[in-house]
């Protein structure tokens, strides 16, 4: 990631179903209502589906968002490293 790329946390990106952007916070705090939700056990079977359904595609979304951050960390540190090298080279 440089300077001119955003910080893939913080890019909203598209919910499930359709519903808007939305940040990993609000992805996994509806991933936690979704989970309250089906272990009350009161959903019917068909939005038990549809719960079901949109937190599958929620875990995804914030696995991928996750992998985003975790390539940026290795790209850093990558980076460090070569720059360490460099200047130890030319001392």
């Amino acid at each position: 990631m440089t300077e001119f790329e955003p910080d893939p946390a913080e890019v909203p990106t598209p919910s499930a179903a359709g519903r808007g952007p939305q940040t990993y916070e609000a992805a996994a705090a509806r991933v936690e209502e979704i989970i309250r939700r089906l272990d009350s056990g009161d959903a019917s079977l068909s939005e038990t589906l549809e719960l079901v359904s949109e937190g599958k595609e929620l875990i995804e979304l914030c696995a991928e968002q996750l992998a985003a951050v975790g390539d940026a960390l290795e790209q850093l540190r990558l980076d460090e490293l070569v720059s360490r090298l460099e200047g130890e080279a030319t001392a």
